[in-house]
């Protein structure tokens, strides 16, 4: 581009650079009456266009034209007076220079263009199959096991791994053999990439980093070629770790979903079980993995000599959430009335990105206060809006519908409040929040990793009390318990299908249908009888019922405490589990309830009306033993 700009300047500025001296312009009539006068010092004919220049004896220059050709006397009378000189066609020099050299620069600039990208294209072309693999130098990643709060006991397994590539011989005296492979395995968010990074900063040993999606490319074959040549640079700077993120995206099943396998996925996968356990042997080379969908990967990568060692990462408890919440909080201000047991308490459930953004959002909330410090009703807040959402504060609620919601969450907090198994109330609102008009949110005391069957007919029976409260006081039903029924239907159903809480179907479970896109359950067939559904179905209904009577009961006995509670909502709109309780309390004449224990359980109400998508309660997790 700027050869052309220099050339194009060239072509309007050096013909005026060059042009002649000005010179006065006659007729030539004038002029033949000057050189017959014998005033005409020299004159100079161009035979091709006419055009006379010449001098005068006084010094002047003059310019005319003449015809073409001229006459024979004035030819004559020319040479008798004066110097004539007659001149044929003339070439600039500049001009022949540019109509022959910039065609011919400009055909030789297109040429090298067309190699140069020809150049670049092929070494793409010649670079497609290599890795992507970004290899971490020992000083590079600045991340270490002590940024990784918790897990004591994943820190203790992987760092075995690390031992063994510092100091192999210590573990070779004694004839252990460290495994192949670390797959590390948990929920999203849990901090498995995190502890990778931890891995690279602690293992003083190349660390090759890759995703499942590098490895994926248009052309068949690549992903092949990148794992080959991944392992070569790997063989290369041995000992060494290679760490793929999201494994799952290469490690799918084979042959498995609707219309057969992926090939370049299939082939891809095939040259990396070849690689790690084939029939050449990798010395010095140990694979790390994430992944938070084990269930899809295929079995040969998971057997003895692959990914032979799995290491759950799982959602922190009390005790771990604790350490993980004061390492996000290390660099931010915090007001001395906070008390970071207390909110790790509060979040049960939650993983370690899920407390990072608590955090940050506490910190936002503290902005927008003009506060300088992080408070605790910051972080309530922060809680508030991760949890149930946030606030819609141009929503205008009838007096009606506010006093609809009011007895409809005070039915869930008292039922929560008396029953002796349900989770100990923290806070109801009838502020319209996320897609909910109302929330009633409990909190727990300890954690729970059992639950008995006393505690989720408990759970059944606070969801019911939002529909029984209505049905109790205004003798009629809303659409506010759609999403309290959807989840009392999936959770009556869990206990009759899978935990073999009916005494009907027995001690049988059946799991959810399989996954179509596995080829698992390609019909949508089941393994039990039409009979056996018919029970099922009917067991469902018989739970439901029999935990509405129970909650429609309590909240016959505890009337006059419902009413409080509605009352204190429609004044306050926002009360806490304490003076629930209070109010119940007082409207009973004595204490109801002891001490209260329980895990995490926040019920919503949906829009009344709408579509809800609301968050759902927690299920009870199965225990394996």
């Amino acid at each position: 581009m700027w050869v052309l700009i220099g050339l194009l300047a060239a072509v309007l500025v050096l013909p005026a650079l060059f042009a002649p001296a000005r010179r006065d312009r006659i007729d030539y009539g004038t002029f033949i009456d000057k050189v017959a006068a014998h005033q005409v010092a020299s004159v100079k004919v161009s035979n091709e266009s006419g055009h006379i220049t010449g001098s005068t004896k006084d010094g002047k220059s003059f310019a005319t034209t003449g015809p073409k050709p001229l006459p024979d006397d004035d030819i004559k009378l020319l040479k008798q007076a004066t110097r004539v000189e007659f001149v044929g066609p003339s070439s600039n020099v500049w001009g022949t220079v540019l109509i022959w050299v910039l065609p011919l620069g400009l055909f030789i600039l297109f040429w090298w263009w067309m190699g140069r990208r020809a150049q670049g294209q092929m070494a793409g072309l010649m670079s497609i199959g290599r890795s992507k693999a970004k290899v971490y130098a020992t000083e590079k990643p600045k991340t270490t096991f002590a940024d990784v709060a918790g897990y004591e006991g994943v820190k203790q397994e992987i760092q075995e791994v690390v031992e063994f590539l510092k100091s192999p011989g210590k573990f070779r005296e004694i004839g252990a053999r460290i495994p192949k492979g670390v797959l590390l395995v948990g929920p999203p968010g849990s901090g498995k990439t995190l502890i990778a990074r931890a891995v690279a900063g602690e293992a003083g040993v190349p660390f090759m980093s890759v995703t499942g999606s590098d490895f994926m490319e248009m052309f068949v074959g690549v992903g092949a070629s990148r794992v080959r040549d991944m392992f070569q640079t790997a063989r290369k700077q041995a000992p060494a770790i290679i760490f793929i993120d999201e494994i799952d995206s290469i490690g799918r099943k084979r042959g498995a979903g609707l219309g057969g396998g992926h090939d370049e996925r299939e082939q891809t996968l095939n040259q990396l079980l070849s690689e790690m356990d084939g029939f050449e042997t990798t010395e010095g080379i140990v694979m790390m993995a994430a992944t938070n969908r084990p269930d899809i990967l295929d079995p040969a990568l998971l057997r003895p000599g692959r990914f032979d060692r799995q290491i759950v990462v799982p959602l922190p408890d009390l005790e771990e959430r604790l350490p993980i919440l004061k390492v996000h909080c290390r660099d931010k201000k915090l007001s001395p009335d906070v008390d970071l047991h207390l909110v790790a308490r509060g979040t049960p459930g939650m993983s370690g990105a899920d407390l990072a953004n608590l955090v940050n959002e506490a910190a936002l909330f503290a902005v927008r206060r003009g506060s300088e410090v992080i408070q605790a009703q910051d972080f309530e807040s922060a809680r508030d809006r991760v949890m149930m959402g946030q606030r819609r504060e141009s929503m205008a609620l009838s007096e009606r519908e506010k006093e609809i919601i009011a007895y409809h969450e005070g039915g869930h907090a008292v039922l929560a409040y008396v029953l002796e198994h349900a989770d100990p109330v923290h806070k109801v609102t009838i502020l319209p929040t996320g897609l909910a008009l109302g929330v009633t949110q409990q909190l727990p005391l300890e954690e729970r990793h059992i639950y008995p069957r006393e505690y989720i007919e408990d759970s059944l029976a606070v969801r019911l009390g939002g529909r029984c409260a209505e049905e109790l006081v205004y003798g009629t039903l809303s659409t506010g318990a759609n999403n309290d029924l959807v989840g009392c239907t999936e959770l009556a159903r869990k206990m009759v299908r899978e935990w073999g809480m009916s005494e009907r179907v027995g001690p049988m479970a059946w799991g959810s249908q399989g996954m179509v896109f596995l080829g698992e359950d390609l019909m949508h067939t089941r393994d039990y009888s039409d009979e056996t559904s018919r029970v099922i179905d009917e067991e469902v209904e018989r739970i439901l019922r029999e935990q509405e009577e129970r909650a429609m009961k309590a909240l016959r006995g505890h009337r006059t405490g419902l009413d409080g509670v509605a009352r204190s909502l429609l004044e306050k709109e926002t009360i806490d589990g304490a003076e629930v309780g209070r109010l119940v309390d007082e409207a009973a004449g004595h204490r109801v309830r002891a001490e209260p224990s329980g895990a995490l359980h926040v019920s919503e109400d949906p829009t009344l009306g709408a579509d809800d998508v609301t968050r759902e309660l927690p299920v009870p997790r199965q225990a394996r033993g």
